[in-house]
Order: structure tokens, then sequence, then C-alpha cells
């Protein structure tokens, strides 16, 4: 952990600083918690170059935004944000950016301000490219020079709903329900110190026959603990005085009609978890997955008549532990994601809370505005994923990679859906985290600021209330709960892009796409892809303008395109497409010919600009024999959307292929699809296609290798070479392919491979070479990313070798220079080390009060070095240790070196005055940034003779 930093800033306009490696962005997922910072944190920001640092080129000295510094130097150096008011605890982690490219993942204060990311040595850019986001958002300064959102109108089909399905899923059913709440004892999680609490809400029906399906929900990431006076904490367990958020009982809406229709539904607290998962690389998915399955032990027992059973649980029809749908909300998506591969595959014993074989079978996930921070879904487990179109938490709607990043993976079966629903925020889908139905304080997570946005602030006609939005979110669950849990196809078009509407969802306008279930991959975009005419093959995730689908710059965000850590992250593509006349035709031809064989129809994910209307393409197909037959023609309209919204979303159209028949197409030889716009300009970007047959098959059980990435602390040693590999643990069954990034601490460069895998196979092989000396340095950590290419599962997806220091600290010793001196003259001490070092070594010196004496002041030292130091003017005078709220000297001794100078430079100031006097103590930082008092001095000045 971090405690206290010291307040070294650079201020050029390109700073030489150091990023952490990609997968450090990991290490620390988001809004947690640390031991308070030091007092210094509070200092001015965007100071100028620390005394004694060479200015790296670039062009010349700038300031950085406001609200960033950089303290420390070399290996210690770290990037530091203050945000100007609290970032409220959420789900989605706090980032730092460079432009489009990620840094890392800063870790946070007590104070909910100041967030703090270890540099290491690489260049991060222009300092105005800085940036600090949760979910695609921005939250320092900056944002508030981007200028205000267009003005919008929404698509004009929005006044014409789509046609009602001829099942309503939202209305409620013919079973009277009871409620009730159970507590067991708290459960010990790996890598958590605090217990974490085993308590639920239970609403079921009690006159349904037989045993019956089991719903659980799973909240996610808020404030843990609040006063009735309005005061929130996040933190674990609650401090005297204060009470738990119940966040558990923020789904009863839900619960309450799942119930009704004749499902046994549990709500789940995980207070716990929130409050500690800053210690888990994971962002807490594995202590989720591990806290859902321990419940569901307890219901497996339960309904096998062992243990003792709580009368909430008594008091409702019995569960069908066959029959569980899991329902995660933001962390809790992403934690019941995992919950069901772990019930799967099991993961690796040391870090599973829930130890056991699965007594239950997992049919679906709902997955509502949820995290991914691994970006590696379930393949093999139906899902549907709610996109909320103002959320103002997971704001990148990086839960659309549920779906997205299922392809090709597994067999391909499972119905992956995507639900988007316009004006949805991402808090009042619980009613606790609900202003006016909330017992803690709550608020509207999507803030517009001084400018209300045209979509989503509140009383906007495409913003819906907090009853709407529940309303909407209660259809679609059940609407999820028929088909995966039921089989029920009836409700599968108003969840794979069939275009249909749940009437009881009135008035939210709900959108919908999916991949899988019975559709065959026709055209998905990959490198192998061959793209010609007005189009280009186009990178989902690359700070390359030439490259990216997206370029940076543009107004608003797409889902499809949300950020992993490696950029560029291969594997990931889409077609772009820009024309300036009707006709301009693009062709994409895969590497070899596809079969349609089957399927009634062709069906196209396309993105179009948000706001746009009417972008019509003509579809056209092409066989093996040259025979070419036009399918029809797609109208594509784009989301209402702002600069602040993900509004470039893949809308799914569909051409049958009735047309391919009469030409005489072979449908198994399909080797090219045209795509011809009709408008005279425009822009699309074509996600995939696929072909199309209605129907829900089962999505049965694949065997899939299960990959996970462990992390091997060395240390360092005194000599010799020593071999590591990185631990990589696969289980599971059948062979499939992984790609594994692995970058080097000492040259910050990430590189990938893809490799197969298979249980009991060849091991994978990733060597780390470490050189022992006796020299102290710094830690190092290799660090290895995984992410499932085909036919496997990734559990743990972060790891590597972390490279412990061994070699103690040298000592630091200060003596003088020159500590009496006549103005004009410069006070000098020499900061040294008993022995060189591998890595900078931060000291530097705190100012002291004089008491008994004048003290210098600031009329009495140079103003250059006022302001190098300081970011002060000598205006008012005032004494040195007033010239900020905790002033400090730097004195760091470069990798290498054994000792620095310090020097305060003094002017004369033709005053005849007394002895002005510096009182100085030496401060030294070790890697854990803890501060040790070394011994004070004092220099003295006096007027010339």
């Amino acid at each position: 952990m971090i405690h206290v930093p010291r307040s070294v800033t650079a201020a050029t306009a390109v700073l030489a600083l150091a990023v952490g490696v990609a997968g450090l962005a990991h290490a620390q997922p988001s809004g947690d918690r640390i031991p308070s910072a030091s007092p210094r944190d509070a200092l001015p920001s965007g100071l100028p170059a620390a005394f004694g640092d060479p200015t790296p080129p670039g062009d010349g000295e700038g300031q950085l935004p406001k609200g960033w510094r950089v303290d420390g130097s070399g290996a210690e150096k770290h990037l530091v944000w203050r945000a100007a008011e609290p970032v409220p605890m959420g789900d989605a982690r706090v980032e730092f950016y460079a432009g489009d490219r990620l840094l890392g993942v800063p870790k946070p204060t007590d104070d909910q301000r100041t967030f703090r990311l270890r540099l290491d040595g690489a260049n991060i850019g222009q300092a105005a490219d800085l940036q600090a986001q949760a979910g695609g958002r921005r939250l320092d300064e900056g944002a508030k020079d981007t200028p205000a959102p267009s003005r919008v109108s929404p698509p004009a089909e929005s006044a014409a709903p789509q046609p009602a399905n001829r099942v309503d899923p939202g209305v409620p059913g013919k079973y009277r329900t009871v409620s009730g709440e159970y507590t067991q004892k708290s459960v010990r999680l790996p890598g958590f110190p605090k217990p974490v609490e085993m308590k639920a809400t239970v609403v079921g029906p009690t006159d349904a026959p037989g045993k019956r399906p089991l719903a659980l929900f799973l909240h996610g990431r808020h404030y843990t603990c609040y006063k009735s006076g309005g005061a929130q904490d996040g933190g674990w367990p609650c401090k005297s005085g204060m009470k738990p958020v119940p966040s558990y009982r923020g789904y009863l809406h839900d619960q309450k009609l799942l119930a009704s229709q004749g499902y046994v539904t549990v709500s789940i607290s995980a207070n716990g978890i929130n409050g500690q998962d800053d210690v888990a690389a994971d962002g807490g998915a594995q202590a989720r997955s591990s806290l859902v399955r321990q419940h569901l032990a307890r219901w497996a027992d339960w309904s096998a008549g062992r243990g003792d059973v709580p009368k909430a649980v008594r008091d409702t029809a019995p569960a069908d532990l066959t029959k569980v749908m899991l329902v995660g909300h933001s962390r809790g998506g992403e934690g019941v994601n995992r919950a069901a591969l772990d019930s799967l595959t099991p993961p690796p014993a040391a870090e599973d809370g829930a130890p056991g074989p699965a007594r239950w079978n997992i049919r679906g996930t709902v997955l509502i505005g949820p995290t991914i921070f691994g970006q590696n879904p379930v393949p093999d487990v139906p899902s549907m994923t709610i996109l909320p179109g103002c959320d103002g938490d997971v704001s990148d709607l990086q839960g659309q990679i549920y779906a997205d990043g299922t392809r090709g993976v597994g067999r391909g079966t499972a119905l992956h859906s995507a639900v988007y629903v316009v004006g949805a925020n991402h808090n009042f889908f619980n009613s606790e985290w609900t202003p006016g139905q909330a017992a803690a304080p709550a608020d509207d997570d999507f803030q517009s600021g001084e400018r209300p946005d045209p979509v989503c602030a509140k009383g906007k006609d495409t913003r819906l209330t907090a009853k709407q939005q529940q309303t909407a979110g209660s259809t679609y669950i059940a609407a999820a709960a028929r088909l995966f849990v039921d089989g029920d196809d009836r409700v599968r078009p108003l969840l794979d892009g069939s275009g249909r509407r749940a009437p009881s969802a009135k008035p939210a306008h709900v959108l919908t796409h999916a991949v899988g279930g019975n559709r065959t991959p026709a055209f998905v975009p990959s490198s192998s892809l061959a793209v010609s005419g007005g189009g280009r093959l186009c990178a989902q995730v690359d700070e390359r303008a030439s490259r990216a689908c997206l370029p940076s710059g543009t107004k608003g965000a797409s889902p499809h395109f949300a950020a992993w850590d490696p950029s560029p992250e291969p594997g990931r593509h889409a077609v772009a497409m820009r024309w300036s006349q009707a006709g301009a035709v693009t062709k994409v031809r895969p590497s070899k010919p596809i079969s349609l064989d089957g399927s009634d129809a062709l069906a196209l994910r396309v993105i179009v600009p948000p706001n746009s209307t009417g972008t019509r393409l003509d579809v056209a197909v092409t066989d093996a024999s040259g025979r070419r037959a036009t399918l029809g023609n797609v109208r594509v309209d784009g989301l209402p959307g702002t600069d602040a919204t993900a509004s470039y979303w893949g809308r799914e159209v569909r051409v049958p292929l009735s047309a391919a028949a009469r030409a005489g197409l072979d449908l198994k030889q399909v080797t090219s699809l045209e795509l011809t716009p009709r408008n005279r300009s425009g822009r699309a970007w074509l996600m995939d296609a696929w072909g199309w047959r209605p129907g829900t098959p089962d999505a049965g059980t694949a065997e899939l290798a299960r990959v996970d990435i462990g992390q091997l602390k060395v240390k360092e040693g005194d000599s010799g070479v020593r071999d590591y590999r990185v631990p990589v643990r696969v289980t599971g069954q059948g062979s499939g392919k992984v790609r594994l990034f692995v970058t080097d601490p000492r040259t910050h460069k990430t590189t990938y491979k893809t490799v197969t895998v298979r249980p009991g196979g060849e091991p994978v092989d990733l060597p780390v070479t470490v050189r022992g000396n006796k020299r102290y340095g710094a830690d190092l950590s290799y660090d290895v990313l995984a992410k499932a290419v085909r036919g496997t599962v990734v559990g743990s997806y972060h790891g590597g070798v972390q490279v412990a220091e061994d070699d103690p600290m040298p000592k630091v010793t200060v003596k003088p220079v020159a500590n009496r001196v006549t103005e004009g003259k410069s006070l000098k001490w020499r900061v040294s080390l008993s022995a060189a070092a591998d890595t900078d070594i931060e000291a530097g010196f705190d100012i002291r009060r004089v008491s008994g004496g004048k003290e210098l002041s600031t009329k009495d030292v140079g103003k250059r070095w006022l302001k190098d130091v300081f970011g002060s003017s000598p205006n008012p005078a005032r004494p040195l240790s007033k010239v900020s709220e905790m002033p400090y000297i730097p004195a760091r001794i470069a990798a290498g070196k054994r000792s620095v100078d310090v020097s305060v430079p003094t002017v004369k100031d033709r005053v005849r005055e007394p002895k002005e006097t510096l009182r100085l103590r030496l401060v030294t930082y070790d890697q854990e940034w803890e501060p040790h008092r070394g011994p004070e001095v004092t220099g003295t000045v006096r007027d010339p003779s």
C-alpha cells in the first residue's frame, strides 16, 4: 500500500514518465480504499519540474493540467490526480489515460478525491493528453473544456413503436407471493481480511406446485455504510454509529414479478466484498463468485432436507436447483458470470471461497450494466446483458463484451442477447440506489453538470423515470427467465433482435440484438477478411486514427469498442464504411467460402452514427461460381446520443435468403458480401453478419479447457541468474486456444502470442529470467494477461512473476557544504548514500518553522527557484515554512549515483536586517512510500559586510 508521498512535481509539456505496465491496470480496479494520504496531497497541482531534475526533451516547460501532479521520480515516480469533489464509490474503475492509451488503474485514498498511479519509466506523451476516466466517462477538469452537447432529434422511428410481442413477460403471474430474510454465519473468502456477511432477502410463490426454478440476484459495488444524516462510507465492517446499506433489498420489484410467475428468488448482500475488494486484482469477481456459490450450496442443502432451513425459505415453494438463473448488477454482473464459469469448472483451490462440487445447474445469466474487467465471458451459458443508455457509472457500456466476446469461443449455440434501454441510468435498476426509494442516501449517477444533456438529463423526453426504468428492467429479466429457464421460445423475439416490444415496458424504448442461438457465423471481421471498395477493416481498440474504427476525438463512444488493457489489441475488428455518393460498394470476402445453408435470413449488426436516420443499404451475396443475388434493402437508424453516451451501437437488421435461392446461388459456398449505400453520404460499421433462423437450440455443455494465470512471487537474490515460469494452470476438458499478453517491466513493451492448451498437455512456457545482485533496487513485475480465443474459458486472467527487491536500502546522510552564507550566495547541503542503488532514492527536506529568530522568507530567495520548487511567487512576503501547506525541497539521488547537492539560492535585498535562518529536516522514502525522518540542519544568511 502507498502511504505518504512527497510532492515533487514535473511540468514539462512532454513528460518522460514511466507508466505501469498494461497488466498493472488490473492491480487496483476502481474507487477503492487505501490508508490516508499525506497532507502534501493538498499542495497546488501542476508545479514545475523538481529542482535538480533536467528538463526532458520536448516542447519546453509548461504546466500539468489542473488537478494533476507527479510525485517522486525514477522507479518511485507516481502520477497523481486530485478531483475537485469526491468521486462517488461505484462499479467502474477510475483509470488514467494519455489520450486513448490506458496508463493504468490508480489507487485511491480515503478522501475519495486523490488517486495515485505508480510509474515505471515509459513516456506518456503530451501533458495535455492526461485524462482520468471511469467507464469511459472523463472525470478530470479537462472534461469541462469540451463543448456543450449538440442538440439532438431522436430518430423518427421512436414515434412508431415496434410491433408488440405475442407474449408479454412483464404481466404478473397467478401465484401469491411471500417475502422474508435469512442471515447465516459470515464466511471467510481468500484474500479478504474481514468476514463477509451471508444475508439475503427471499421472495417466492406460496401456492405453486412442485419444485420451482431459482433466480439469485447479486447487487453491485456501492457505498457499504451510512448514517441517517447523510454520511456514507465504503469500508467494512461498518463503523460505530453507521448502518449497512441494504443494497440487496433493491430488486424486490423484480423478485415479486418473478415470484408471481412461479420462481423462487433470493437477493444476497455483498457489502463485505464491496468494502474490501480494493485488495483484489480482479476487482472482486472471484470473491463474488464464491459468495454466490456459498448461497447456492446452502440452497442445495435445504432443498435436500439438510441443515436448519430458515423460515424465509420454508415459507416459499421448494427450489429446483437444476434450474438456476443468476442476475447480477454492475460488478455483480461480472460476479455471476464468474460464478457460472466456476460452477462448470472449479477455480484454483487457493482462490476458491466455495469449494466443493456444484450441486446446481446455471441455465442463464442476466447482467445489468455490468463490468467486465477481464473481458472473458462464459461462452456456453446463455446471457442477457442490459445496457443502460444513460449509464453514468459504467458509462462505456463494456458489458457489450458479454455478447461480442463469445463469438467463435464456444459451441456457439448459447444465445447472448444485448438489450439497449434508451434513457436508463445505472443506479435506478436498484431501488436502494434510487432517491426517494432508498433507505440510505442515493443519487442519479448520470450528471449533466451546468449544461443539461439533451438525451439523459432529468425531464428530457428520452430519459426514463425511476419507476419506468425499473418496470422495463423487471420485464426483460422475466423475459430472460422464460427463455433460459423455461425454454419458452415465444419470448425470444424480445431478446434476439427480431424487433418486437413488450407492452409492459412502455414507455421505454428498448432495442436488442444477439449472437449465438440459431445463428451460424458468416462474415465475422478478422485479420483474414478482405475488404475493398468504400470500406476498410478497422481495429476496435487502437489509438492510431488510420487503424481505429472510431478515431480519437469522436463525440460519443461505442460499447462494441470498449477498451481492454493492451492497445492496440489484436483479434478485434469491424468493417468501417464511409461514402460521399450513393452506390459506393463495400465488398467483404472471407478467406474461404462460408455456408448459409439451412438459414432463413442473413442477420447483420450495423452501427450508424447516433441521431442519424434513414441509412439504407442494399445487401448482396456472391457464391463460388460467381452468381450474385441482391437479398434486399435495409434501413438503419441511429440511437439517441450525445458526446456523453455510448450510442454507436449495432442495430440488427435481416434480409431473407429467398432471393438467393431464386437466383440459384449455392448457399453452401458463399464467397462475398456486398453493402451498397443508397444515401448520398454517410458512415456505417459492420460488426458481423450471420445466417439466422428462428428457434432457440439447447445450449448444451461444451468441453472447454480452463486457463488461470497465477502469480509467482520471488526474491531477487544476491547473485547468479535464475529462470522462473509464470504459473499457467490448465484444467477442464478438451483443447483450445488462448491469447497471452506479456509485458516486460524494463522496456514496458507488451507482446502477445496465441497458444494451444489442453489439460495434461504441454505446459505453457512463459519464462522469466531474474539476475541477482547486492544493490538496492525496485521491485519488478512481469505481467501476463490472458484472453480466450477458441475452445477455452479464462478464470484468473491476470498474473505473472513479481520479483521482490531483497537488498537493504542504503543509509542516507546529510552534511553541510555551505550553511553560513551572505546574501546573494546559495545555501548548500550534500545528501549522500552509503552505497549506490539501482533505483532512484527519494529524499528531501521538510521546511520547519524557525523560533527565536528571523526566518528566511520568500523575498530572500530566487524567484525562479521559488517558482520551480513550489509554484509560488515571492509576494506577499512570507516565511518559507508557510510557502505552502507542507513545503518540501526534493533531493532525489539518481540510480547509480552516491550523492546530490541541494541548493537554496538567496538574493541581495539591500535591506539591513538581522541574521535569517532556514531550518530543514531530512526525510527519506522507501519503496512503500513510508517516510523515514532524519536529522535537522540549519542554514543562516547574513547581510554582506
